[in-house]
């Protein structure tokens, strides 16, 4: 056993490591999302398609979708679905509906009761965009978004047209704060 680090035979790489390596940098993880779904009416009807919008939406932004769950509007079943996302690890949660201001809409309060950290420029932003493009439900919406150990929760308005403008906002706000929370400090 060599007793200084002088003493060690140090090789270099050979070359299908370095190959390796290569691939392994210039094929980064694309970020996971699970889309929870949240509505009365829409839980039951098969000719709802707010799912595959979202998904589309998602894979064109570069997340790889997980899961989509569909949940009605009690916020215990909002909670867990968002907690099933934060536990398995996924990078994004993202809710649709409930963010209204009716007696059924509950996602804003499911919503904070599993995140950490609240990040409110980005639900204001969802919903100043939403007003400029006249998404009404978006601009309207109190939808939140935050951030639970390492999983960023957003919640949209259910119109295609709040989603659509929302998912094209947060895009770049979500993926910075994956970002910074996948940034490892010393």
């Amino acid at each position: 056993m060599p007793e200084t680090l002088d003493a060690l035979e140090i090789s270099e790489p050979d070359d299908a490591f370095l190959i390796a390596t290569e691939q392994e940098q210039a094929a980064p993880v694309p970020p996971c999302a699970l889309v929870v779904l949240v509505s009365d009416h829409r839980y039951e009807d098969p000719a709802d398609d707010t799912h595959r919008l979202v998904a589309e939406l998602l894979v064109e932004a570069g997340f790889l979708v997980d899961a989509i769950v569909r949940v009605k509007s009690k916020k215990s079943d909002i909670r867990k679905a968002i907690e099933t996302g934060v536990v398995g690890g996924v990078d994004l949660v993202l809710t649709v509906g409930g963010t209204g201001v009716g007696p059924r809409d509950k996602t804003p309060e499911a919503t904070r009761a599993v995140i950490d950290k609240m990040v409110p420029g980005v639900g204001q932003a969802i919903r100043f965009s939403g007003q400029s493009c006249g998404a009404v439900d978006a601009a309207t919406s109190r939808g939140i978004c935050g951030v639970s150990g390492s999983t960023v929760v957003v919640n949209l308005a259910a119109s295609r047209q709040a989603i659509r403008d929302g998912m094209s906002t947060m895009h770049p706000l979500v993926n910075h704060l994956i970002a910074d929370l996948n940034t490892c400090s010393v």
